[in-house]
């Protein structure tokens, strides 16, 4: 098996779908005994440019945060239960209760698009920061 290089990997991990992303994370987590919810940590945001000329990039990492359950609390927990597999029942039901509160921290633009979709369809209120 070829190795990949930082860059090949990163782009690989990009282009995956939310639950391809879940199912490679609960693999690491088996093959290396940790949980990635201990790990997560949010991610540093760069200084702002403005005021400096400078022209701002485009934001490519994302983290998701529900800012209300709405009236269907039961359908937005199954639904961040499928984007976060490694998240029981009781996790995912107290992320919810305390709502304003992130959920997935520092994904990529596509997974975080997907996430919103999701869990806006269940009933949830969800900003991308």
């Amino acid at each position: 098996m070829a190795k990949l290089s930082k860059d090949e990997l990163i782009k690989a991990v990009e282009d995956m779908s939310v639950l391809e992303l879940a199912d490679l994370v609960r693999a690491l987590e088996e093959k290396f005994g940790v949980s990635a919810a201990m790990m997560a940590q949010p991610a540093v945001q760069p200084a702002s440019a403005e005021g400096s000329g400078e022209v701002k990039e485009e934001q490519t990492v994302f983290n998701v945060v529900v800012a209300s359950s709405g009236a269907n609390k039961i359908a937005v927990i199954k639904a961040l239960r499928e984007l976060v597999p490694t998240l029981g029942l009781k996790e995912a039901k107290d992320l919810v209760d305390a709502a304003p509160k992130e959920v997935m921290i520092a994904v990529n633009k596509k997974t975080a698009e997907e996430a919103k979709t999701k869990l806006t369809t269940a009933g949830a209120t969800v900003e991308l920061k």
